[in-house]
């Protein structure tokens, strides 16, 4: 299939620059696939659209404060984007991404004086830089990121370096329910941050139930498609955590919906179904497991609904939802594209600062 199918335009005022004023603010268009309804909505009327009680996945990852700007060595400015720790490697040395990299090569320093110097050790052929953190102020490299570290915005939401909204940011690209032990996350998981507390409250109210997973998320989620056919693209890995209560959860049969909180939650529940399919697995205890799955039409779902932002043009997300949309089919690709047409002239706000589409 061309990649060139999931090509739309966006003005660029359709990208939103902040969020909403209150989290449950944000608009939320409801796709019916059996009929093919669309319907305008606000987030805060979430808990009175499910035709019946469902129960709801979603990824409880933190997202690290974890860019930080620093200098080199020999002078000159320096951005470097903490991913992960390096799991083969002391706690101080970590995969992260470095602009300019080229001006970086291995064995090359940057610094922010008296606080940290960090050494380039090896490049990867997919851009990532393994750097190791000699650090002079804090016990871990974490603790550097929450003191020094501003939120990994994406490129499209503009803010200058010493940014008002930058402590907006810090609370509004997280979701209320992010874990603390779990903060490896190096961009927000978008779909929950449309929620609040109330909603919450009244979604258990109302008999639905809330299980959590963890995917790490990463920059391959995010990368565009630059090959001209969609099945070229290579997927980045993730690392997925899924506890023993939110496994028997999915595999119940039970007359409840299954609700994906975002494409991140959606990818590692199919992952999953797909693996055991065909792998035993311990009953007992938390899966973790790295997957590169790449979802794209056609293609058939064990997952029933989904709640999901409106994504980049050209991404691996769009091909997720429009196989969602249709499954088994491609026919989801034209018909996304012509509700994100719909959701424009609606003036629906989009990206991870805009606003959600649910698919029943």
């Amino acid at each position: 299939m061309e990649a060139a199918r999931f090509d739309y335009h966006l003005p660029k005022e359709a990208i939103a620059q902040v969020p909403a004023d209150r989290r449950d603010q944000s608009r939320l268009l409801l796709v019916h696939r059996s009929t093919g309804q669309v319907a305008d909505h606000f987030f805060r009327e979430l808990p009175d659209l499910l035709p019946r009680p469902a129960t709801c996945f979603r990824n409880t990852v933190k997202v690290m404060k974890g860019r930080i700007h620093a200098e080199r060595s020999g002078g000159g400015r320096v951005e470097c984007l903490l991913l992960n720790p390096a799991s083969d490697s002391p706690a101080t040395t970590w995969w992260c991404l470095l602009r300019p990299g080229k001006k970086l090569p291995v064995g090359a320093i940057f610094q922010i004086p008296d606080v940290f110097e960090g050494e380039v050790l090896e490049k990867n052929e997919e851009g990532m830089v393994k750097v190791r953190f000699k650090l002079h102020r804090h016990e871990s490299v974490l603790s550097l990121a929450d003191d020094e570290g501003q939120m990994p915005l994406p490129p499209y939401i503009q803010r200058a370096e010493q940014d008002k909204r930058s402590k907006l940011d810090e609370e509004r690209y997280q979701t209320v329910y992010a874990d603390p032990q779990k903060p490896f996350a190096a961009a927000a998981p978008t779909a929950g941050l449309h929620f609040t507390p109330t909603v919450l409250n009244r979604m258990v109210e109302g008999g639905n139930r809330f299980q959590d997973l963890t995917l790490h998320v990463g920059l391959g989620t995010f990368k565009p498609i630059q090959a001209d056919l969609v099945e070229a693209h290579t997927m980045h890995e993730e690392f997925y955590e899924i506890p023993q209560v939110t496994r028997e959860a999915m595999t119940a049969r039970d007359q409840r919906i299954k609700l994906a909180v975002g494409t991140t939650s959606l990818r590692a529940m199919e992952d999953f179904f797909r693996y055991t399919r065909k792998h035993e697995v311990p009953r007992e205890g938390t899966f973790g497991k790295h997957t590169d799955l790449y979802i794209y039409p056609p293609e058939h779902f064990t997952t029933d609904a989904l709640l999901t932002n409106f994504h980049l043009p050209r991404s691996t997300l769009l091909c997720l939802v429009s196989a969602f949309l249709t499954p088994g089919s491609t026919d989801g690709v034209d018909w996304l594209l012509q509700i994100y047409e719909a959701a424009l002239k609606r003036n629906y706000r989009f990206y991870s600062y805009g606003d959600a589409m649910l698919i029943l």
